[in-house]
């Protein structure tokens, strides 16, 4: 047995609560290798004074020892513990909020998550630094956790994030997210063409890391394939004015809602259907973007997460149970459709008079 003189004391706090220790530490020393925590857990690590399993889970008021120097500790921690959250300018809506869950209503341009682009001016740093202002998150005084979001949606997509504000909310979240059964996830898109009746769109999805696209491909044909299930139930379908008449003209305003979660799944699957997303960079028709762009400055696709619908949380969530929470509509969005209902209502108004 090894005998060490130093010693970490680490009281575990509510967000801690319910982990097991291997996962716990995995966080607090996120620069050690796998080996190396559980090594610490054999010989290095007691909780209440006793040595546990890897597998043992903390409680609220639990006091973990590791037997470490604090230089150990600090080189294996890197830079956690480290950072602060740097103040940022909230530019997200509040679209709905109680003790345990805040969903924010996204702009376009903003990431969910930092990356190697941008790490200060993201939606999770907005966010914590939100609740830090508010006094509901005091990061010196976590330990592993962070407010976090549950769901995702593209940096040029808008609508609604959902973020838990504790670590019990985000097991639980992160868990009805995975069922699909008690939240569903609704978005307003405008799309290329006319779609007349419901549609869903199955197959499988491949994603290229290195480029950042996916495309759609054969499940047999690739281990990383994952297939996507997406409905599309067509609003209003239309013409916009003042588009040359050699790109296409008219253009739909679609509700669709995803089985499953991939990445780019909504504009891939509608792109390969053959009505890609009106203004997509990516899988979009570059001449309907152009036209778009010169008319509206439409620079990113028109795709919004407009609507959250909660089936029955009393047990888990009692104040959001039951609830439908929208996001608003963006300026360039509301003008587009405000221009496909135009020539709606005249079409239709021109078949009352014949």
């Amino acid at each position: 047995m090894r005998y060490n003189i130093f010693m970490v004391e680490i009281v575990i706090g509510k967000n801690e609560e319910g982990q097991r220790l291997d996962r716990f530490l995995r966080k607090y020393l996120p620069q050690a290798p796998l080996s190396h925590i559980y090594r610490i857990i054999r010989k290095d690590a007691k909780v209440n004074g006793k040595r546990v399993k890897d597998d043992f889970d903390l409680s609220e008021g639990d006091v973990l020892r590791l037997y470490l120097t604090d230089e150990e500790v600090v080189s294996l921690r890197g830079t956690r513990g480290k950072e602060k959250t740097r103040p940022v300018r909230k530019t997200f809506r509040t679209a709905y909020e109680d003790d345990d869950i805040l969903i924010c209503d996204k702009p376009a341009g903003l990431l969910t998550h930092g990356d190697k682009t941008e790490k200060s001016n993201h939606l999770t740093n907005q966010v914590q630094g939100y609740l830090m202002e508010k006094g509901e998150f005091d990061p010196a005084g976590e330990k592993t956790f962070s407010p976090s979001p549950v769901n995702r949606i593209d940096r040029n997509t808008t609508g609604l994030v959902i973020f838990a504000k504790n670590y019990d909310a985000l097991k639980k979240l992160n868990g009805l997210i995975r069922s699909r059964e008690k939240i569903r996830k609704f978005y307003l898109t405008v799309v290329c063409g006319m779609i007349s009746e419901e549609t869903t769109l199955t197959g499988s999805i491949e994603k290229d890391e290195a480029r950042n696209v996916s495309r759609m491909t054969e499940p047999d044909t690739s281990e990383s394939a994952k297939s996507a299930v997406t409905h599309v139930r067509p609003v209003l379908t239309g013409r916009i004015r003042g588009i040359p008449d050699t790109v296409e003209r008219f253009f739909t305003l679609a509700e669709v809602e995803i089985e499953t979660g991939r990445t780019h799944q909504i504009r891939v699957q509608l792109a390969e259907s053959g009505h890609p997303l009106a203004g997509d960079p990516k899988y979009g028709d570059p001449e309907v973007n152009k036209a778009l762009r010169d008319k509206f400055g439409l620079t990113h696709q028109l795709l919004t997460a407009w609507k959250l619908e909660f089936g029955d949380l009393d047990d888990d969530f009692p104040k959001i149970s039951g609830k439908t929470v929208h996001a608003k509509l963006p300026k360039d969005f509301v003008q587009i459709r405000s221009e496909i209902q135009k020539s709606t209502k005249k079409s239709m108004g021109k078949g009352k008079r014949a």
